[in-house]
């Protein structure tokens, strides 16, 4: 195996060689003045001029007098070495503290260690080099299309969970927390689920006016099933509708219109058929399938679904691609509801809205937010010119999509097999629980969450990662300082924005107080068998929180991510980051480990939220969470300037020879630019309050250098080709690879540390700098 030499050098050991070397220095500092010290360097002294002077023989007390004096200096030499000794040796010990050998220190550097491949030079491909023994050692299992520490800890927290939801003896749980236990064993029933088999959903098509599936069709309901399929089953087949945050007034919700998602993940896959037509084709066999299973025979379920294919593809042409709505200044389009009838007339708009928010009572000036107007406009001339018994098909086949996973094995058999082609996943019978344990975390995320953070979450994690949050935030300000690019004034207000970001850790409070959780749930009611009616309630329970929401000020604390999960966010109306209990665990955060690894790991998470509130959208929101031009134009100019540069690099990174959208991930891109900046920047603060921590043993690594490994085995992960040509035109986050070599080759620090050559391929002449 060929070995990899590079630099070992740190700022810290560069620090603790200048000490050494200095006190080199002044020892011999000490002895040129006593040999050779000059009237024109040293004000002259009767001893000095004496010892200058003394030449030649001398009588007896002539030389006691001298030896004396040298007795003297000997002293004093000596005690100043004594003393630099002992300095250099306590400064030492503090900036080379050995090896870290308790368990878990071994433990740690064990995985570390064996998911290095130190057979490739890290100045060449630092994500191999971190992350190439991993990947050899780390098959995609069956069933997945992806594997890394992100699905790792997930699974992790998905079999802490099933113990919990199963542990139906357990005394003194809230009735929230029933209510999820309820909830699974209900999912978990496919006794009783295989014995309905597709009666629910047939019932509800039923209910819903039918069909052109099983029989003649030709009704005059395109209004009436529009609205019953946008309110009671959460499907936005046209459009979507949703209440949040006014972008321009953060203190108020309101209504809020955009363009609506397409059956297959982006609209490149009906547009490209030809580079998409395996896709296409897989597609269209599970639509087709579905329809067999719900009555239809296959010629005429081949024929509807080859129609609402062909439909999809013309919402397909009109959707606008993600990266051309970056710009949230530029998409918001405020309006009052009776507005609509003219930029969409084929829908019949207030009793579509009042439907929609019932109870809430809404009139023809209810202000709403409109982020797709030219999608609107003619997404209303497709409905006027398309056929009404095919618009009825489409929207009762978005019913179906969002049903399938709630039927017998075989809708969710055939189901599979479009996952195995759509993501290139191997066949595996996925146990029943991993399903039931997802759906409870979508319906009851917060009842499960007081279950999981009673049970798994150290209550002082919280206090030490809010801490580590403060450092990440000093450390994002004093790069803020350096930023030569933006005028002073816009810095001021950007310091004052890091300044105001709130931060919530672990789990929202409320989840904490068995009344307050309860209170939450308390219209949401779930029955031991029946799985199909407990999901139709949840789609009722959720249209009324969300009507609910309509009149009430935002909520600050309001947690858009169950404390169980496993990410972070961060709130651009709210000026706030979120970091769910769910990350806080290794690899991410650990108590027990380095603090190299904490920062490398969580602590690029912190920095990487952070930055978001200055990448290309959150730079737009001010520090009260408002969209409004808060930064000069000069600012704004050399802002895009700067990130052009990083819309290059990464648009010339390529997986399968498929080049990224430099575009479409530059949001992501600089927030994980400015997370790795911040966090070794916070890192290093840290070691200049508290000296060097203890070294891993056996690694041969710095803490520094520890610090970027942990950072990029974070990162580590396998793929199937057809997740990541999803992935490249959906994500707005670059791979993995890149997530880690795009931001260690913008790095002054990282090549320092490796010893990097300039031209090394993670060490180029040019660099992109933003924050």
């Amino acid at each position: 195996m060929k070995k990899t030499r590079w630099s070992h050098s740190s700022s810290s050991s560069s620090f603790s060689s200048y000490r050494m070397s200095s006190y080199k220095r002044a020892t011999l500092d000490e002895e040129e003045l006593v040999d050779s010290t000059g009237d024109d360097i040293y004000p002259s002294s009767p001893m000095q001029v004496t010892l200058l002077h003394s030449r030649g023989p001398t009588c007896c007390p002539d030389r006691t007098q001298r030896e004396k004096r040298v007795l003297f200096l000997v002293c004093v030499v000596s005690l100043g070495l004594l003393i630099s000794l002992i300095t250099t040796g306590v400064f030492y010990k503090q900036t080379h503290p050995g090896l870290c050998l308790t368990e878990p220190c071994i433990t740690v550097a064990s995985a570390v260690m064996g998911a290095l491949d130190r057979s490739v030079d890290p100045c060449n491909d630092f994500y191999s080099f971190a992350c190439g023994g991993w990947v050899k050692k780390n098959p995609i299992p069956d069933g997945k299309s992806r594997w890394g520490p992100f699905t790792r800890l997930w699974e992790h927290n998905m079999n802490a969970m099933k113990q919990l939801l199963e542990n139906t003896t357990k005394k003194g749980l809230s009735k929230a927390e029933e209510k999820a236990q309820r909830y699974y064993q209900a999912c978990m029933n496919e006794t009783k689920i295989e014995e309905l088999g597709a009666k629910p959903l047939q019932e509800l098509i039923r209910q819903i006016g039918g069909w052109a599936l099983t029989g003649p069709w030709d009704k005059n309901n395109f209004q009436e099933v529009l609205r019953t399929v946008s309110t009671n089953y959460h499907t936005s087949p046209f459009f979507a509708v949703f209440v949040s945050t006014d972008s321009k007034n953060s203190n108020s919700n309101i209504i809020q219109l955009d363009q609506s998602s397409l059956g297959l993940p982006s609209r490149d896959y009906y547009l490209n058929k030809t580079a998409n037509e395996k896709y296409l084709t897989a597609y269209l066999s599970f639509l087709t399938e579905l329809g067999v299973l719900l009555g239809g025979s296959k010629e005429t379920s081949q024929t509807l679904m080859e129609e609402i294919m062909d439909f999809e593809t013309s919402l397909a042409n009109i959707t606008v691609p993600q990266d051309e709505r970056r710009d949230e200044e530029l998409i918001y389009n405020k309006m009052e509801a009776k507005d609509l009838a003219t930029l969409a007339p084929a829908v019949n708009w207030m009793p579509y809205l009042t439907e929609l928010f019932a109870p809430v009572p809404l009139n023809d000036s209810e202000p709403v937010v409109v982020y797709a107007k030219e999608y609107l406009r003619k997404v209303s001339e497709l409905i006027t010119k398309t056929n009404k018994s095919l618009l009825n098909n489409y929207m009762i086949m978005k019913v179906v999509r969002k049903m399938v996973s709630v039927l017998d094995q075989r809708f969710q058999d055939a189901e599979q097999r479009f996952l195995e082609v759509m993501y290139g996943i191997k066949k595996s019978c996925t146990p029943r629980w991993k399903l039931c344990v997802s759906d409870t975390d979508s319906a009851l995320g917060f009842a499960l969450g007081a279950l999981f953070v009673k049970a798994t979450f150290a209550e002082d994690s919280k206090a030490k990662v809010e801490d580590m949050v403060t450092e990440i935030k000093w450390a994002f300000q004093e790069s803020l300082k350096h930023v030569s690019w933006m005028d002073s004034e816009t810095k001021r207000a950007a310091k004052e924005k890091a300044d105001a970001i709130y931060n919530m850790v672990g789990y929202p409070d409320f989840i904490m107080n068995a009344t307050k959780l309860d209170k939450v749930f308390n219209d949401f009611e779930v029955v031991s068998e029946l799985y199909f009616q407990n999901v139709m309630q949840y789609y009722n329970f959720s249209a009324r929180v969300t009507a609910d929401q309509l009149r009430k000020t935002p909520n600050r604390n309001q947690w858009s991510m169950t404390p169980q999960t496993v990410n972070a966010y961060y709130n651009p109306t709210k000026n706030e980051i979120v970091l769910p209990a769910g990350i806080l665990q290794a690899p991410f955060y650990s108590q027990s480990t380095s603090r190299a690894l904490n920062f490398g790991g969580i602590g690029v998470v912190m920095g990487h939220e952070l930055t978001h509130a200055f990448d290309d959208q959150g730079r737009e929101f001010d520090k009260d969470g408002i969209l409004r031009p808060w930064w000069k134009t000069s600012s704004v100019e050399a802002f895009k300037k700067q990130t052009q540069c990083m819309v290059e690099q990464y648009g010339n990174y390529t997986i399968n020879k498929e080049p990224l959208n430099g575009k479409q991930t530059l949001g992501e891109n600089i927030a994980d630019n400015g997370g790795l900046k911040a966090a070794y920047k916070a890192y290093e603060n840290w070691i200049k309050k508290n000296g060097e921590e203890a070294t891993l043993p056996a690694l041969g690594l710095t803490n520094h250098q520890l610090f970027f490994v942990g950072f990029a085995q974070v990162w580590c992960s396998v793929r199937t080709p057809e997740s990541s040509h999803e992935g490249i035109i959906t994500d707005p986050h670059s791979p993995s690879r890149f997530r880690v070599i795009g931001p260690v080759s913008n790095s002054q620090e990282f090549s320092k540390h490796f010893g990097c050559k300039v031209d090394a391929p993670m060490n180029p002449k040019h660099k992109c700098e933003l924050w």
